[in-house]
């Protein structure tokens, strides 16, 4: 893996002095701050997040779980999640400020505008998120759904966040196991441990994470170049990216079919189809990168989504059928 040991010193410098100083919020609705808030957590994020969660917990269930126990998980692990992508903004201001992706978030203050939410106030709402986030499992699920809930959370703040972002690009092949966690808490809340089956649901995500969000980097690699975040596509040539893009799905789609057992052989069937899916889109982009074409990395990207979304839509699906299981 090609690795960078620092961010380029002169985007560090640039992106230093936006927010980090005294940043101003002038009078604001309460409405609009709450609207704010909201969009600190990055709720699209925690949808995909919620994709993997429900159908773990159908899985580990055999069926259908409790009503109560589905919306207890399904609300922590998204006070969680918010928890975590708030501190996340709160902490990335800087950057945030420079990429033209992420320049009108709430922390950022723009063309001498003032910020529409202070580096205080964001700090406290993920903050107060992550408590309510391990009451609420611990006390209506259990502590085991909580404690990786909350593993999650300090995995992205700590390990992803500040200690691997801006340092190398390997951030998010090691920094992407946060997002892998919810499928552990929604298999924890539902049987009160974690089981073979989980991790599996775990790797897939793991492996699944590199291609979809390098695929991503590729399209705004000069966002993040500004920004001297060492993303893959920013540190090594595109064929380098497409060919790593490869390798990773090939041991993702391999992965999936490791569920065979648990899942049963009609979800075998529906992981095959799809991974033969994502492998073709994944080798026309190589293909096209090398014959010096438009690489259009966001048609995988895209993909990716919707290929995560109907995967784990069969793990739930194929978890309810009285039959074809091995």
């Amino acid at each position: 893996m090609t690795q960078a040991t620092s961010a380029p010193t002169g985007a560090a410098g640039r992106v230093a002095a936006p927010s980090r100083g005294s940043s101003q919020v002038g009078r604001r609705s309460p409405g609009k701050f709450a609207r704010s808030l909201i969009a600190l957590t990055k709720p699209r994020i925690i949808e995909l997040l919620l994709v993997t969660t429900l159908p773990a917990m159908f899985l580990a269930k055999r069926g259908v779980p409790s009503l109560e126990l589905i919306a207890v998980t399904l609300v922590g692990g998204t006070l969680a999640a918010a928890s975590a992508n708030t501190i996340n903004c709160f902490i990335d201001r800087d950057i945030d400020a420079v990429m033209r992706r992420t320049s009108r978030r709430p922390l950022v203050a723009r063309g001498g505008a003032v910020a529409t939410v202070k580096p205080s106030e964001a700090l406290a709402s993920g903050i107060v998120l992550g408590i309510a986030a391990t009451l609420l499992l611990g006390l209506l699920a259990n502590w085991l759904a909580a404690a990786l809930a909350d593993a999650a959370l300090l995995f992205y703040v700590f390990v992803y966040t500040l200690g691997l972002k801006r340092r190398t690009a390997s951030n998010i092949v090691i920094g992407g196991a946060a997002g892998c966690f919810p499928v552990l808490v929604g298999w924890a809340a539902v049987t009160g441990q974690v089981a073979w089956p989980a991790a599996v649901l775990f790797a897939v995500v793991f492996f699944w994470t590199p291609p979809h969000f390098w695929a991503l980097a590729m399209k705004f690699k000069d966002d993040y170049a500004a920004a001297g975040v060492p993303m893959l596509p920013v540190v090594a040539g595109p064929a380098v990216v497409a060919r790593k893009i490869v390798v990773y799905s090939w041991i993702m789609v391999v992965t999936t079919l490791a569920l065979v057992p648990s899942a049963g052989l009609i979800y075998g069937a529906c992981a095959a189809g799809l991974g033969a899916w994502f492998l073709v889109e994944a080798h026309r982009l190589r293909r096209r990168i090398a014959a010096g074409a438009t690489a259009a990395p966001m048609r995988l990207f895209h993909l990716s989504i919707l290929y995560l979304t109907l995967l784990f839509a069969a793990v739930a699906v194929t978890a309810l059928l009285p039959f074809g299981r091995l």
